[in-house]
This record gives structure tokens, sequence and C-alpha cells, in this order.
């Protein structure tokens, strides 16, 4: 039966990638760092701070089953001329692998990874899928994903992330996909692009050139750059699947209505209406919600699966996962939305707190924004207004771009502004208390896990 065979054989690995072995040897997964590398991996030693060669006796030493490698090492491998141009051969043969594989390719400025994650769960519950892990999105971490998919793989969803042009273009080319998505466009890596968030638009439209003429686009039909992303689409002879509030969508949010921690979703989809849970909190995860039952359908999955998903699909660790921190006399909620930031999830995230029946008082920690170029201060002042429709009780900035922020709150808001993540955490701890929620956001650039941690207890701040 298929499950007993290797993810991949050392012939097989030699074949794919033009390469040779030294002895036979068999994988059921493959690893690009000793850290995270389980026995029986193929470890690929590639060239980063350090050169991947250095690492292949504590690979070894962990249970790699061989590696993949320019020079003779010890132990069993295959040699290549080059360890990254092999890691995309062998994606791109494994693409080929599984017969009518079912593929799609999610990018956007924002909700890429937990839309991404949220169709994973669906093709899990439906059976042979695979998808990336945490935001393997870029040039690494597609075809590294796409190495790993097991052979009688069914149905499989890539994430695909850019900060410049031309960036998308080769990893939907391996990847192939029958259904692509672009969540939404907004002011994100602006500072790499001469015309702002058109260039990001164009951008983010090159997901098109890897689809399969006549496969689905999924698009935001609510967002502002849409005719350009549907005419791209539309050059490939894609169907176009448009989600939105705007009426005439073909997956049309009707309401979205407060359900515990979740909420209940009612949208109509080709004219079908339908009433369904997920566990989700925020205004986002109405769109979100219909892009992964568009999409997880595009892919084959039947609408009771996708629906099962969504009601158990929660918030993930960095984007919205929410702790309960104990404190003399009580607890507060922690919301940890730490991995990442621009202007469109700060919103986004800012009026879900809004949303949020509270107990105290609503708390935002917030730092910089990264790769905004010369409208960064101006889009961190424009969050001012968001607050105040929000009805933040305090607010509490890390970094030199949040000073333009700072400024722009009135003082009954202002909690601290430090230079950094590190030296706001302790001020923001001595500040909570019980029946407070508090939501911690920024760029990974400016560390606000710091801040997570440090609430949480896991850190030293």
């Amino acid at each position: 039966m298929s499950e007993a065979l290797p993810l991949w054989t050392a012939d097989e690995i030699a074949a794919a990638v033009g390469g040779t072995f030294t002895e036979p040897f068999s994988v059921s997964g493959v690893s690009i760092d000793t850290r995270s590398l389980e026995a029986g991996d193929l470890f690929v030693a590639l060239a980063g701070a350090r050169d991947g060669h250095d690492f292949v006796p504590a690979a070894r030493a962990r249970g790699a089953a061989g590696s993949l490698v320019v020079r003779p090492v010890d132990g069993p491998h295959v040699r290549v001329p080059d360890v990254f141009e092999a890691l995309q051969a062998l994606g791109r043969a494994s693409r080929a692998r599984p017969p009518q594989l079912a593929c799609a390719a999610v990018t956007g400025s924002v909700g890429k990874t937990s839309v991404t994650q949220a169709i994973a769960a669906a093709l899990r519950l439906a059976g042979h899928g695979h998808s990336s892990v945490k935001s393997y999105n870029n040039h690494i971490g597609v075809p590294l994903t796409l190495a790993r998919m097991p052979r009688d793989t069914r149905r499989a969803v890539f994430e695909v992330g850019m900060n410049h042009a031309d960036e998308i273009t080769p990893l939907v080319a391996m990847i192939r996909p029958q259904v692509a998505v672009v969540t939404t466009v907004g002011p994100v890596h602006i500072e790499n692009f001469a015309d702002g968030e058109a260039g990001v638009a164009r951008a983010k439209a090159e997901i098109f050139s890897g689809l399969a003429s006549g496969g689905l686009a999924v698009l935001n039909a609510d967002n502002r750059w849409f005719e350009v992303l549907r005419d791209a689409a539309s050059e490939r002879s894609a169907e176009i699947v448009s989600v939105g509030r705007t009426a005439g969508s073909t997956a049309c949010l009707l309401d979205l209505a407060p359900d515990g921690p979740g909420q209940i979703v009612t949208a109509e989809i080709l004219g079908q209406r339908l009433r369904f849970p997920i566990a989700q909190s925020g205004d986002h995860w109405g769109l979100n919600a219909l892009m992964v039952v568009v999409t997880a359908e595009g892919l084959g999955v039947d609408r009771p699966t996708v629906l099962q998903a969504l009601a158990d699909f929660g918030p993930l660790g960095g984007r919205g996962a929410e702790l309960t921190v104990a404190l003399p006399g009580g607890t507060y909620t922690l919301v940890d939305e730490s991995y990442n930031a621009n202007p469109v999830s700060m919103q986004a995230v800012i009026a879900a707190l809004g949303a949020r029946r509270v107990n105290g008082r609503r708390i935002l920690a917030l730092t910089d924004m990264l790769e905004l170029g010369a409208q960064g201060p101006a889009l961190h002042a424009a969050l001012a207004e968001d607050i105040r429709s929000a009805g933040v009780d305090l607010v509490f900035c890390a970094g030199p771009l949040m000073q333009a922020l700072w400024d722009a709150l009135p003082p009954q808001t202002r909690g601290i502004h430090a230079p950094d993540a590190s030296l706001l955490a302790p001020e923001l701890k001595e500040a909570v208390r019980p029946g407070d929620v508090v939501v911690v956001k920024g760029s990974n650039g400016s560390r606000a896990s710091l801040i997570v941690d440090a609430l949480a207890g896991r850190g030293s701040s």
C-alpha cells in the first residue's frame, strides 16, 4: 500500500535533482534545520548564515537518514552541483508525482497564513491533504513544502509570499495551482515599490501566472484593487470567484454575529443561503471564512466537511491566540497578534478589540510596522482614528515609528511609549488589571512577541 512507501528513496532523489548517491537509503521527511529535524529525514545542507554542510554531523546524530550536499560528507548522501537548485528540483518532481493532484495557492497582504491554515484544516478532515506549515511561503519554503508532500496526496494548499516584484511567479510555476486566492491588497512592503500599493497589487497578481487555464481565481470583491486582479486572472481564462459584502459577489457576506468566542456567518454562495459557526472572532473572519469555503470546495472538498473544519479551527499562535493570565485578585485576557503587522491588519485587530465585550479596559500594545517607506509615520498616526472609533482605553507603544501614533493620541489614551518592545514590556505588565483585555501587535522585526512572552511569564523582561 502507498502508506508503507517511503517519502523518497535515494535513487528517486538523485533522478529528480540530477545528482549521484553513495548508497541506498530512504527518507520519511525533508528538513533544512537540525533543530526541528526528525529521525528518518533527508537533511538539505543549504548555505545560509553558516554552511549547511557544517551541520551534517548534527543531522546524523538526530537520526537523519541521508543528506543532500555539494561535497562528500560522512554517511549516506546525494551529491549535487547546487543544493538550493536541487531542493527546487525535488519540489517540482514531488508536484508531478501524485495523480490528479488538486492544488491551491494563497497570497495577500493580510490573512494569507490564517486562510491557508484554515483551508489546510478542511483538507486534513477530508483526508490525504497537504499544506504549508507556519509561514513557509518563500523561495525556500515553497519547494520544501512540495518536497515533503506524501505520494498519496489528493489535495494541497500552499502559502505564497513576497516583498518585491517577480517573487511569486517562480513559486506558482512550481505549485501549478488549480485555485489561486488573493485575500486582499494593502499598503504592505510599499517601500519596495516605486508606485506603492499599485505595485503591490501587480506583484500579488503574479499568482495567476501559474494558474491552470480555466482554474478558479478567488478575489476580495471589497478590495480597491479587485478590478486589477480580476483582469490579470482573466488573462489566464480563470473563473472569477468574488468574495465580499459587495452586492453580486459570488460568495456574499450578509451578516456576522458574535457567538461566544466565535461568530455566526450568514452568507449567500451562488444564490444559496447558508448560516454556519466559526471559531474565530474579528470582522475580517467573515470574508476569510467564505474564501476558505469556496477554495476548499474548488479542490473537491464537500461543504459539510469545510464547515466542520471552520467550526473547529481556532486562532493560531501570534495570530489571535488568547491566554488567560492570572493577577492578584483575578485574571485578564491576553490576545497574541504579535506575528506581524501592517496598516490593514492593524485596523482589523483594533476593530475586533472594539467589538469585544469586556469587564475591564481595552488595551493595545503596539510595536512598529515596518517596510512602509516614507509613508510610515503617517500610516502609524492614522491608526489614532481607528483607536478612537473602537473605544480603546489605553495604548502602549514601542519603537520610533510608533512615536507618530503616540503624538496623535489624546492624552487620556496614552499609556507608555518606549524605545523598543523589551523596555515597554515591564511597564505594561505593571499597568494591567483584572478584567482587562490586552492585544499585542507589531511587525516581526519590531519584536512584539517579547511583550507577549513577558506578560505570559515566558520571558525575562
